[in-house]
């Protein structure tokens, strides 16, 4: 039997603390793994559900992007996708009598995992204008309300649609199809929080904005460096692959600001000798001050340019362009600068140039670590021109990995789902449907609080996610939201987004990837995009949680009709019976996806085009992969200050909160953490176990306090800090974003401690 949920709210400012942990998975990852499936699901579900994830007859898991291998293993999953996938296949369920029985002034109060960990949402809910309850509504009322609202708009830039990483490929394209049918282009996503940095640098310098790299080159490198990512918890089954890549000779460099279990010893629960021995992961682990990241790279660039034959002098001859000013640039890197910026000492930067120097096929992994600060940017292009100088990419067992975060982030952005689209897509879209697509840009996540701050905005639509606990600036996000007319959601279960309402608010519930679809024209399935480009088929085979849930298609196409009415020659009915029809439409319009329907039918999928590592053709301005020449930053920090990053715990995937436990770091039963290097801790007069608030400082005069963190005395590099998001999501300013991209600056946050009582 499940568990029932929660019926208190449990404390989370007084966790146990123990000594951090060196290795990750191994006995301890599943047990955990099973006992949270069976708290959820119950042992019958579990093993009905757990053995059709990732499998090429089974459903995308709901968390990660990372990808599978040709041949699967029985138990295709990780601990932190076990979670995901018990969550929304859970028993638990969230019907009209939960809200008649809680207020929204209730739920307000509510921790973001108290609301998660009561169920599967079963009908339609209005909240309407000054009452004090959701109460069940019809889906042909919900539609009309939405409808009546956008047709009441002023101009459509009024209106915000705003799609998770979660969204298939067929909703996203319909969702960026209705959005460009109705006039706007405010298409946000949460791209736009996270990997933005990521597409900006790329695009700009090897003309696309994605990977280079496939499981395979992680096999054949022969140096793999980590930057700014924690796979042992966000993406542990890339620690089975980087185990291969050990086993075939590779060399792996860390570079984190906090040393992290999954990257010292992997113990594989698929292999009995994993389990007992595990792997030795890390050869290096270089611990780096927040944001110096752009230092330590232009500096090893520097060293490469200065050491005779370490430059692949015919491929940056014949691919690239701007050797000569970067060089140049690259030249001026100093030594004592690098050293502050990192926080590094000389013989370990060294011993980096040494594995650089003798790897023939080096891959860079990068996560929000290096996305999430104002020079994010730059520092990415620094990453690319330190593989250009040896030719790392367009070559096996080389290149770029920007590793995504949720399962289909990646496609979604393919889709269409993007503010600022190429003008060949709207080309394409308004041939094939007959449409003219608007050509100004459109809000960013950033921008779209602006405008609902600012009432430039007035409807908003989310296509699952949590918006609210998601975004920077928390106060801020939340009187803007509640300036709106209309909030709707687009959800499988509660989060803090349905509390933090405009007038009126609608919460409609769908079909996760978990679940069965069963539309007019019979079962159907929907594709997703993993983080190297492959296209593959998900398809549901669980129950769904109640008779009245949608698939988001089905959402989209009804919505589509309440909205645009039958002046639309979108057949947005025949879409919503049939995906193969969506998916029709999408190959005759997305490049790489020409004859889409045949091609998913394969099992495994297929792999989308990559110029820059198919051809070594680099589709950029100029035709070749750019060298950029950006001065060096990294952050500044006052005295009696520290630099906070915020991050994820063990027990947690976004802001979906699955428990109160980190286990790898050693904290139990608790969330409001924040960890400091004893040294640090001592010079701030910090005793372990005391309670602190922490106040960002910024520029703007405006005090911005998370309270009530208890201090863990921690092994992180000097000067910095970490804390748990959405807590500290508090802490970030709006207009603190990353230069370019407009991503928030999360991982670069002045603070000061200020001791305070618990709670």
């Amino acid at each position: 039997m499940a568990a029932k949920p929660p019926a208190d709210d449990p404390v989370q400012d007084a966790p146990q603390v123990t000594a951090p942990q060196h290795t990750a998975a191994g006995m301890p990852a599943i047990g955990h793994t099973l006992r949270i499936a069976q708290q959820q699901m119950g042992v019958r579900r579990t093993a009905q559900t757990l053995l059709k994830v990732n499998q090429k007859d089974g459903f995308d898991c709901p968390g990660c992007a990372w990808p599978e291998e040709d041949k699967r293993h029985t138990a295709e999953f990780c601990e932190n996708g076990a979670k995901a996938v018990a969550e929304e296949a859970t028993l638990r369920r969230v019907a009209p009598d939960f809200f008649a029985a809680h207020p929204v002034a209730d739920l307000t109060g509510r921790s973001g995992y108290w609301l998660g960990q009561q169920g599967r949402i079963t009908q339609p809910m209005l909240l309407e204008k000054g009452a004090e309850r959701y109460e069940a509504v019809s889906w042909e009322r919900a539609f009309e309300i939405i409808g009546a609202e956008l047709k009441a708009l002023a101009s459509p830039d009024e209106a915000v649609f705003y799609t998770s990483g979660r969204t298939s490929n067929e909703a996203a394209f319909l969702l960026q199809l209705f959005a460009r049918e109705l006039g706007t282009n405010n298409l946000p996503d949460c791209s736009n929080m996270c990997h933005e940095s990521s597409g900006s640098a790329l695009n700009e310098t090897i003309g696309i904005g994605k990977g280079s790299v496939s499981l395979e080159d992680l096999h054949q490198a022969d140096l793999i460096i980590v930057a700014g990512q924690n796979p042992g918890t966000n993406h542990p089954r890339m620690l089975t692959a980087l185990e291969k890549a050990k086993a075939a000779g590779a060399k792996i460099i860390s570079v984190n600001p906090l040393p992290e279990a999954g990257l010292e010893r992997f113990k594989n629960p698929q292999t009995p000798q994993g389990m007992i021995k595990g792997a030795a992961l890390t050869d290096l682990f270089l611990q780096i001050r927040l944001g110096g990241d752009q230092a330590l790279f232009r500096l090893l660039n520097k060293l490469i340019v200065r050491t005779d034959g370490a430059v692949d002098e015919a491929f940056v001859r014949e691919h690239t362009h701007g050797y000569e000013e970067f060089a140049a640039k690259a030249a001026g890197a100093d030594w004592d600068e690098t050293l502050i910026a990192t926080g590094l000492d000389r013989a370990k930067i060294e011993e980096a140039l040494r594995m650089v120097l003798a790897s023939q096929r080096t891959i860079v992994c990068w996560a929000m670590g290096l996305t999430q600060h104002k020079h994010a940017v730059p520092t990415i292009r620094e990453v690319v021109n330190f593989l250009l100088l040896r030719g790392n990419i367009g070559r096996p067992g080389a290149g770029v990995c920007p590793v995504r975060g949720h399962s289909n982030v990646q496609g979604d952005r393919t889709m269409g789902i993007f503010e600022r689209p190429a003008p060949a897509f709207l080309d394409a879209l308004d041939k094939e449907f007959g449409i003219t697509s608007p050509r100004h840009h459109g809000f960013d996540v950033v921008r779209a609080i602006q405008a609902l701050r600012d009432g430039r905005a007035k409807v908003f639509f989310a296509m699952g996610g949590n918006f609210v606990a998601a975004s920077p600036d928390t106060d801020v996000t939340e009187a803007a939201m509640r300036r709106a007319d209309l909030t709707v959601h687009v959800s499988t279960k509660l989060n803090r987004s349905h509390v933090v309402t405009g007038t009126r608010a609608l919460i409609l519930p769908t079909l996760g990837r978990t679940d069965k679809d069963v539309q007019a024209a019979g079962k159907q399935f929907v594709t997703v995009e993993d983080s190297m480009g492959m296209v593959h088929a998900s398809r549901g085979n669980l129950t769904p949680a109640g008779p009245h849930l949608l698939s988001e298609p089905a959402i989209v196409a009804r919505l589509a009709r309440a909205a645009l009415g039958p002046a639309s020659l979108t057949p947005w009915e025949d879409f919503e019976k049939d995906y193969a029809t969506i998916r029709d439409r999408i190959s005759r319009v997305v490049a790489g996806f020409e004859d889409f329907n045949a091609r998913v039918a394969h099992p495994g999928g297929f792999s989308l085009p990559h110029a820059p590592r198919d051809e070594r053709r680099f589709p950029t301005a100029t035709g070749k992969a750019n060298f950029t020449a950006a001065p060096v930053e990294y952050p500044a920090l006052p005295a009696g200050r520290l630099l906070l990053q915020t991050l994820r715990s063990h027990d947690q995937y976004n802001t979906t909160i699955y428990g109160l436990d980190d286990r790898y770091r050693g904290i139990k039963g608790g969330r409001r953490v924040v960890l400091v290097n004893p040294d640090d801790a001592r010079d701030l007069g910090l005793a372990d176990g005391s309670y602190t608030d922490l106040v960002s400082e910024w520029n703007d005069g405006v005090e911005r306090r998370a309270p009530g963190f208890r201090v863990v005395h921690y092994p992180t590099a000097r000067g910095c800090a970490a804390a748990y998001y959405p807590e500290t999501n508090v802490l970030v300013p709006l207009d603190s974003t990353a230069d370019t991209s407009n991503t928030p600056a999360s991982k670069s946050v002045i603070v000061r401690l200020e001791q305070s009582p618990p709670a």
